[in-house]
């Protein structure tokens, strides 16, 4: 059977309202799940101590808060596991709008949580359930957003239009940075305590009802509808090989490989830079709350620039050079600058530029070129399934437990030098994906092998 007759961006020029409407949907999908992730972050490194583990040693309370980030990473790769299957059976769309209402509904419900000082035990115990319930749907969310937007854009230019997706990553960390700005240099402290914490989770539900709007309205995938119509369960690739779609089959490919340590570095880098650092900076270097939340907020808005210029890059030189280009620099630079971040007397403004470099590089960087790498990485058949379940395989332990692990290794040592050595390790395993991935810039995404087996070009 020929699969590469009817090219998926000959399709995707046919429908350029299709693809506006999933650019915009994958946008604001990413902008919810990076709002609530930095929400909580910030939340657990900031005010979550006092308000949902009072009682507790400085350092016991950040490893009980980035365990409690942890548990929505277990859930999120059974969310993968699940709602992956269903996108790649019944349709990107339907499951993107399951998703993302349970990720949004969770978030805004966190802001009426009761207190430990109100319940007790209940509070933390209640914390978590919602952090598992939004993980499952965050679990397919990012890989379903990229798996739709990858196969509605013409080739050529799938690299600038997917990094629209990645630009949710700094619109939500943006926002939900601003917002804590804001309520930080609004309220005083017992407002603060009292109530003010719950205003920026329940901001969210305002991005929740745009979104679900926006996927209610969203058309079906042309590559999915392609396929579908050509019986997906008998398919064989164009190269005459029946296609395997059991999770064991899965697990043999290496392509799966390649693209879990791809996701393991940009994610664990994440974790550490984005979660960990901004909690250890405050609570055991005792910095100003707003040095690190301040950084991140300026590293958001240059990111407006920095990611698609990546994502042109990508379309221009392909995706593993950019990809190998800026794991060498995260290797190379991680020590250095996280030393003058550790010291106050290098003053305010050299501390945020080394915060901003090395979180535009290690992280928006590599994640400018993800969603789109992935994407390309898998055959159609199983694409939305494998892209899920390889990007929260490398999430589950990079960012579920890296920052918990980060902060053991700090305790025990006494020292900050645990994270520039774990961004260090985090980046070398996505440099080394990078080498062993075949370049898959412009493949044709009907094709149902996997590229790394082929070595298809497109």
């Amino acid at each position: 059977m020929n699969t590469a007759k009817v090219l998926p961006q000959d399709m995707a020029s046919n429908e350029g309202s299709g693809l506006v409407k999933a650019a915009i949907s994958g946008w604001l999908g990413t902008a919810l799940e990076f709002m609530d992730f930095q929400l909580y972050s910030l939340g657990a490194a900031l005010v979550f101590h006092e308000i949902f583990f009072y009682g507790q040693s400085k350092a016991m309370v950040l490893i009980l808060a980035m365990g409690t980030y942890g548990a929505g990473y277990l859930a999120r790769i059974a969310g993968a596991f699940v709602f992956g299957r269903m996108g790649d059976a019944i349709g990107r769309k339907k499951v993107l709008f399951i998703t993302i209402t349970m990720m949004g509904v969770c978030t805004t419900l966190i802001g009426v949580l009761p207190t430990y000082a109100q319940i007790g035990i209940m509070a933390p115990v209640l914390l978590v359930v919602l952090r598992i319930i939004q993980g499952l749907g965050a679990g397919a969310e990012i890989s379903g957003a990229g798996t739709m937007l990858a196969e509605f854009a013409p080739a050529g230019r799938r690299g600038i239009i997917s990094s629209l997706v990645a630009m949710g990553t700094n619109c939500g960390t943006l926002a939900a940075t601003g917002i804590w700005a804001l309520v930080f240099y609004s309220l005083d402290r017992q407002q603060l305590m009292e109530w003010g914490w719950r205003l920026p989770f329940l901001s969210s539900v305002v991005v929740m009802i745009f979104a679900i709007w926006l996927r209610v309205n969203l058309k079906e995938s042309p590559v999915f509808v392609q396929e579908k119509a050509k019986s997906l369960t008998t398919a064989v690739t164009a190269e005459g090989v029946v296609e395997n779609d059991s999770f064991c089959a899965m697990f043999r490919s290496r392509s799966f490989w390649i693209a879990t340590g791809l996701r393991f570095g940009q994610a664990g880098n994440s974790g550490l830079i984005q979660t960990f650092l901004t909690g250890y900076l405050v609570q055991t270097l005792l910095f100003d709350k707003s040095i690190p939340t301040d950084a991140l907020m300026i590293s958001s808005v240059i990111g407006f620039l920095s990611i698609p210029l990546l994502g042109w890059l990508s379309d221009q030189f392909g995706r593993r050079l950019p990809y190998i280009v800026l794991n060498v620099l995260a290797i190379l630079l991680a020590f250095p600058l996280l030393s003058v971040v550790m010291e106050p007397d290098h003053g305010v403004a050299l501390i945020m530029v080394c915060i901003i470099v090395i979180h535009n590089i290690a992280v928006l960087g590599l994640f400018a070129l993800e969603n789109i790498t992935l994407a390309e990485l898998f055959g159609a058949r199983q694409r939305f399934t494998r892209m899920a379940i390889s990007k929260e395989t490398g999430g589950l332990v990079a960012v579920g437990f890296g920052p918990l692990l980060a902060g053991i290794f700090c305790h025990l040592s006494g020292s900050w030098w645990p994270i520039a050595v774990m961004v260090m390790v985090y980046s070398a395993i996505g440099l080394f994906a990078a080498l062993l991935m075949p370049e898959v810039k412009d493949r044709d995404l009907n094709l149902l092998s996997d590229a790394a087996e082929l070595g298809s070009r497109g």
